[in-house]
C-alpha cells in the first residue's frame, strides 16, 4: 500500500507542479516577461534546493520528455507553416541553420575554453549546447508581445529555429561520442552528417504524405483525427531516430507537408497540437528546473555569465551577419535577427546529454546552459518589441482579429464553413465586399436561421457563414474587423502610370481602352484588390486588368491606395537570363515541391 500513496503523491504533486505553471503564465503575461522563465523557476522552487524539497536527479525521464515535447514543437511550428510564405528565405534560413551553429559554437568555444579552464573539444562541445536558437521561445514570445514583424524577417526567423535544432543535436551528440569513444576521422563525420540529413529528409516527406493519405482515407471517429496525427509525429520521430536518421528534421518536415496539403479536421488538429504543445513546455521545464541545483551554480556561474555575454554580443550577430552577407538583408534585418537568438529549452535539453551518458564534467555543461538561457530570456526575450520598434522591423499592429468559427464538412476537403460576426465598420457591412472564392450560405440572426436571401441586407450583429476553401480561411477575417481610417495617398506619387485606389474599374477603363467586367466596374481599384487577392494587400501585390497589371505600390489602413499601371511588354523580348544563384534555387524549390507536393 505504501507503493501506491508514493505513486498517488507522485501524480498530485506533479499535476499541482504543472497547474502552477498554467496559471504563472497569467502573471507573466501581465508584465510581459517571458512565460519560459516562470516554468523554469516553478521546477527550482519545487526541487530539493527550494521550498518544495522535492528531489530528482532523474535524467532519463527528462531526456524522453524533452524529445518528445521538441518533437511536438517543431512538428507543430511545420504544420503552422505555409511553403508559399517561406519558399523566398529557405536558402539564407538554412545557412543560418547550419553554417550559423557552426560559427556561433566556434566563435564562442575559446571562451569557454579560457573561461572554465576546459580542453577544446569539451569548449566546443559547450559552444554547440548553446548554439542554437530555440522555436518555442521565439514564437512564444513573439506573439506574446503582439508583434507584427516584417515578413521576410518573421519567415527567416521562423524556418531557422526550427530547422537550426536537427544540426545542433547532430553536432552535440558527434562532440559527446568524441569525447566518450575517441576520435573520429573528419570524413566519417561529414558522411554521418550527410546519412542522417538525406534520411531525416525522406522520412519526414514520405511519412507526411502517408499521413496525409490516410488522414483522408481512413474514417476515423470523431475527435480521434488529432491524435491520430500527434502520434503519428512521434512514429516520424521514432522512426527517424532508430534508422540513425535526423528525427527533429524529419518530424518539422513532416509538419510542413501536412499544413500544406488539405486533409480532415485539420482545424481540430491544429487546436489539439497547441494544447499538447502547451502542456509538452510546461511540462519539459518544470522537470529542467528540477534539475537546477543553485548551490552547484554557485561556482560556474561567472564564467558562464561571460560565454553568455560573448554568445549574445559577439558571436550570434558576427555568425549572422557573415551568413546573410550573400542575401539582400539590410543592415536594420540582420542586427534584428542577431539579437533575437533566443535560448531556451534546447540548450538545456542537449545539456542534458552529457549526463546521460555519464561524460566528466557533465553537470557544468548543463550549468553553464542554464546561465545562458535564463540572462538569454530575460535581456533578449524582455527587450524583443523595443529591438523590434527601435530596428524598425516591427509593423504597426492591428487590430485583434474577429472571431472565426470553422466547421469541416464531410464527404470533401475543398470547403469548409467559416462564421463571423458581422461589425458596424467592418469591410463586408459597409462596402458589400467579399472574395470571390468565397459564397455566403446561411445567416443567423435573433437566433433563427437564414438563407442570404432572407437576410438581405445583413446588418450588424448578425452571424455570417461562407464558404471557402481551407486554406484560405484565415484570408477573409480582413473583411469582418472593423476598417480603420484611410490614409490619403501622397499626391507627388501619382504620375501617368500611378492612380489612386479610389478610382474605379469604369474610368480605368474609360482612360487606357481597357475591357472590365460590367458587374465589377463599379469597384473601386482598393476594392478590386481586397476581392481578388488571397490574402491582405501588400505592397508589390500585382492582379491582372485585361491586357494590364495592378501593382500596389503603397498602403493607408491596411488597403490599397496607390496603385501602379504596369503595361504589356513586348512579347518577343527575351527572357531576363538566370544568375547561377537564381537557377540553383529555382532547381531547389522544384525539388521540394515534387517531393512535398506543395
Amino acid at each position: 500500500m505504501a507503493s501506491l500513496d508514493s505513486v498517488s503523491i507522485a501524480i498530485l504533486l506533479g499535476a499541482v507542479l504543472v497547474m502552477a505553471g498554467i496559471l504563472s503564465s497569467l502573471l507573466a503575461l501581465r508584465f510581459g516577461a517571458p512565460l519560459l522563465l516562470f516554468f523554469l523557476f516553478i521546477g527550482m522552487l519545487a526541487g530539493e534546493s527550494g521550498p518544495g524539497g522535492v528531489r530528482f536527479d532523474d535524467v532519463h525521464t527528462t531526456y524522453l520528455v524533452g524529445s518528445v515535447a521538441l518533437a511536438l514543437i517543431l512538428f507543430d511550428g511545420g504544420l503552422k507553416t505555409r511553403f508559399q510564405s517561406i519558399r523566398a528565405v529557405l536558402a539564407p534560413s538554412m545557412v543560418l541553420a547550419t553554417a550559423g551553429v557552426l560559427l556561433t559554437a566556434l566563435i564562442t568555444a575559446p571562451v569557454a575554453k579560457y573561461a572554465l579552464g576546459l580542453e577544446w573539444t569539451e569548449a566546443m562541445l559547450i559552444g554547440a549546447v548553446v548554439a542554437s536558437t530555440d522555436a518555442a521561445a521565439v514564437f512564444l514570445l513573439v506573439h506574446a508581445q503582439g508583434l507584427r514583424l516584417r515578413p521576410r524577417v518573421g519567415a527567416t526567423l521562423e524556418v531557422e529555429s526550427g530547422t537550426n535544432d536537427p544540426f545542433a543535436v547532430f553536432l552535440t551528440l558527434m562532440l559527446v561520442k568524441l569525447l566518450a569513444l575517441g576520435g573520429s576521422s573528419a570524413g566519417h563525420v561529414v558522411m554521418e552528417f550527410i546519412q542522417e540529413v538525406v534520411l531525416g529528409t525522406l522520412i519526414g516527406v514520405v511519412g507526411g504524405r502517408l499521413v496525409v493519405l490516410l488522414l483522408n482515407r481512413v474514417a476515423l471517429p470523431q475527435g480521434l483525427h488529432a491524435p491520430f496525427v500527434c502520434t503519428a509525429a512521434l512514429v516520424i520521430f521514432g522512426l527517424a531516430q532508430m534508422f540513425h536518421a535526423s528525427g527533429f528534421l524529419a518530424v518539422y518536415l513532416a509538419g510542413i507537408v501536412i499544413g500544406n496539403r488539405p486533409t480532415r479536421a485539420h482545424n481540430s488538429v491544429v487546436a489539439f497540437l497547441d494544447a499538447a504543445t502547451w502542456l509538452a513546455q510546461i511540462v519539459m521545464f518544470v522537470l529542467l528546473g528540477l534539475l537546477v541545483s543553485p548551490q552547484r551554480l554557485v561556482g560556474s556561474i561567472l564564467p558562464a555569465v561571460a560565454v553568455a555575454f560573448v554568445l549574445m554580443l559577439v558571436a550570434r550577430p558576427i555568425a549572422v551577419f557573415l551568413c546573410l552577407a550573400p542575401f539582400r538583408f539590410n543592415w536594420r534585418e540582420k542586427a534584428f535577427v542577431a539579437w533575437v537568438g533566443l535560448r531556451g529549452a534546447v540548450a538545456i535539453f542537449l545539456a542534458s546529454i552529457p549526463m546521460l551518458v555519464g561524460l566528466p564534467k557533465a553537470y557544468l555543461y548543463f550549468d553553464v546552459a542554464f546561465v545562458v538561457v535564463i540572462i538569454s530570456l530575460l535581456l533578449q526575450g524582455w527587450t524583443l518589441a523595443f529591438a523590434a520598434r527601435k530596428l524598425h522591423v516591427a509593423l504597426p499592429r492591428t487590430d485583434k482579429g474577429p472571431r472565426r468559427i470553422e466547421l469541416d464538412l464531410p464527404g470533401q476537403l475543398e470547403q469548409q464553413l467559416v462564421g463571423y460576426s458581422v461589425r458596424p465598420k467592418s469591410l463586408y457591412l459597409k462596402r458589400g465586399l467579399i472574395p470571390s472564392w468565397s459564397k455566403p450560405t446561411l445567416v443567423i440572426r435573433n437566433q433563427r436561421i437564414l438563407s442570404p436571401a432572407e437576410a438581405d441586407p445583413v446588418a450588424a450583429g448578425d452571424y455570417l457563414y461562407l464558404l471557402a476553401p481551407p486554406e484560405k480561411a484565415e484570408s477573409l477575417d480582413r473583411f469582418f474587423v472593423d476598417m480603420p481610417p484611410s490614409t490619403a495617398p501622397d499626391p507627388h506619387l501619382l504620375g501617368d502610370f500611378v492612380v489612386s485606389g479610389e478610382i474605379t474599374l469604369g474610368d480605368l477603363a474609360a482612360i487606357y481602352g481597357i475591357a472590365v467586367d460590367p458587374d465589377e466596374a463599379t469597384l473601386t481599384l482598393a476594392d478590386y484588390f481586397d476581392v481578388h487577392l488571397d490574402h491582405a494587400p501588400t505592397v508589390g501585390a500585382a492582379l491582372p486588368v485585361d491586357s494590364i497589371d495592378l501593382v500596389a505600390r503603397s498602403l493607408g489602413g491596411g488597403r490599397v491606395n496607390v496603385v501602379g499601371l504596369r503595361l504589356p511588354e513586348d512579347e518577343d523580348a527575351a527572357p531576363p537570363k538566370l544568375t547561377r544563384k537564381q537557377f540553383a534555387r529555382r532547381k531547389l524549390l522544384k525539388v521540394w515541391k515534387s517531393l512535398s507536393g506543395a
